[in-house]
């Protein structure tokens, strides 16, 4: 029978799962985390717990935070097992699981407690998981949107705060009125310069309430830039059940992800850090590149299977990597497109990286979802595949893949939910992605057409004639043989391919 999750059955868990031998009542909160789902906990938390493990950083501890519904409902769930989590590694060779430690409390989903928690002395960093679409940025400059009615609202009424970063600011400006120093600001999101853009956003709407306020910040809160990685699907009952048969565990929040984990930060905190180095952090001075590297690689090609997948009837993404027209496809993509675009770094070599994330989509055990790439994609393909398309166009190189990538993202939003295996269209511009979809085999301007995703390449000839062309081979002949052309002759005009 499984054990509910608790500090007090902890030492009646089997041997077969780990457990922290550090004292949890001889912890100390350092660390503020806001939004605290399962890629933090499979992630940061995990980091700190291997440290705690070593007899050190006991006084960084982490208090969960958020402002969303869901951070209210994980709050109940980890309060009612004492703040801790079981983390199950999920590798094909074995699995494992540990039970973490590292969380020691959770602020109530209320701004003025919110901003209470990041007043406290003891807080050093602040760090963040909100989502790509959670930083009010203008979808047309990649810049802090400081007209966004949310953000005026907060400009206009600075004590009573609404958003996280009103609420950031706010104790910021508490801190420095109290002499109390300030806080490092850590984004932990997948967007390219996350610490740049947290920056800016602090920082602009600190300017609309208090210019001498934003200067202080400019001077003394560092927000460094973060690569992170390590794939961690949702939990559902299936994850659930399986911790309970597995390693008899009944825990209301279970985290199964990868065993990979990467986490790569630039060093600048300014009141100081865990000393996560000697448990696998990679600290530098830019991060940028192995940035690049990760969103290009691994998240461009998640996009790049997504769609093929779901209209091929695959559910789980393993499966999916299993088929040879999708694996080749990635390849040829990544490295006739992809891969030549990315600068040179000392240490790292792109294709070895390449055949990793392959692997670990083929993960079988993780059991990740296609559906779960498939969502949001007007969200995820401004960060992950039109910076590309961008650079490809800028220097004279082939577009011919990328713009099959979104001839493929355009045939999804139009057979998404009509059965045969297609997920439903799960976006917030979905109605907008389904009617130029749906236009775009007469007219494929129609979905090239939506300026709050594609913006300057909307105007692109070229983008648009291969794109035409690809929606083309689709309507003719099918997805499948739209990649297996691409994979033999890399254009969708070449007229050697014969089809099978």
């Amino acid at each position: 029978m499984a054990l509910p999750l608790s500090q007090k059955s902890l030492a009646a868990l089997g041997q077969d799962v780990g457990v922290p031998a550090y004292d949890r009542r001889g912890l100390a909160p350092g660390i503020l985390h806001i939004g605290l789902g399962n890629f933090h906990r499979s992630h940061m938390a995990v980091y700190l717990d291997r440290l705690l493990e070593r007899g050190e950083a006991h006084d960084w501890a982490i208090i969960g935070s958020g402002v969303m519904p869901a951070d209210a409902r994980m709050r109940k769930r980890l309060q009612q097992q004492d703040w801790l989590t079981t983390i199950v590694d999920l590798d094909p060779g074995g699995s494992s699981a540990r039970v973490v430690g590292a969380m020691v409390d959770f602020v109530p989903v209320e701004p003025a407690a919110i901003v209470k928690a990041l007043c406290d002395p003891r807080i050093r960093i602040v760090s963040l998981t909100i989502t790509e679409g959670g930083y009010f940025l203008d979808t047309a400059t990649g810049r802090f949107d400081a007209s966004h009615p949310r953000i005026r609202a907060d400009a206009a009424a600075p004590s009573a705060p609404r958003t996280l970063f009103g609420m950031l600011v706010k104790a910021l400006a508490e801190r420095r009125a109290r002499g109390l120093g300030p806080f490092t600001v850590l984004s932990c999101d997948n967007l390219p310069g996350n610490g740049n853009i947290t920056r800016h956003i602090v920082v602009g709407l600190a300017e609309l309430i208090d210019p001498d306020l934003a200067d202080w910040i400019r001077r003394e809160v560092t927000f460094p830039n973060s690569m992170v990685d390590c794939i961690t699907p949702r939990t559902t009952a299936r994850e659930r059940e399986l911790v309970s048969r597995r390693f008899g565990i009944r825990d209301a929040a279970p985290v199964v992800c990868e065993p990979f984990r990467q986490w790569v930060v630039e060093d600048r905190f300014c009141a100081g850090r865990p000393r996560w180095e000697t448990v696998g952090v990679q600290f530098v001075d830019d991060v940028s590149r192995h940035e690049t590297m990760k969103l290009r690689i691994l998240n461009a090609g998640h996009a790049s299977i997504a769609y093929l997948a779901a209209l091929l009837g695959y559910r789980h993404v393993h499966r999916a990597v299993a088929d040879p027209d999708i694996r080749d496809w990635l390849l040829a993509l990544q490295q006739r497109e992809i891969i030549p675009l990315l600068e040179k770094a000392d240490g790292v070599d792109y294709r070895a990286y390449l055949e990793g994330v392959l692997e670990r989509f083929g993960n079988a055990e993780v059991g990740d979802t296609v559906a779960r790439l498939c969502a949001s994609g007007s969200t995820r393909q401004p960060k992950f595949v039109l910076p590309v398309i961008r650079d490809a166009l800028a220097r004279g190189r082939p577009i011919e893949g990328l713009a099959l990538e979104l001839a493929l993202w355009c045939h999804f939003c139009r057979k998404a939910g009509e059965g045969h295996g297609v997920p439903a269209l799960s976006d917030p511009l979905s109605s907008r992605l389904r009617e130029g979809a749906r236009r775009a085999s007469r007219d494929p301007q129609a979905f090239l057409g939506v300026r709050e995703i594609f913006h300057d390449l909307v105007d692109s000839r070229e983008l648009l004639t291969a794109l035409a062309g690809w929606l083309a081979v689709i309507d003719d002949r099918g997805a499948r043989s739209a990649v297996r052309r691409y994979v033999v002759t890399g254009a969708h005009g070449a007229s050697s391919f014969q089809t099978s």
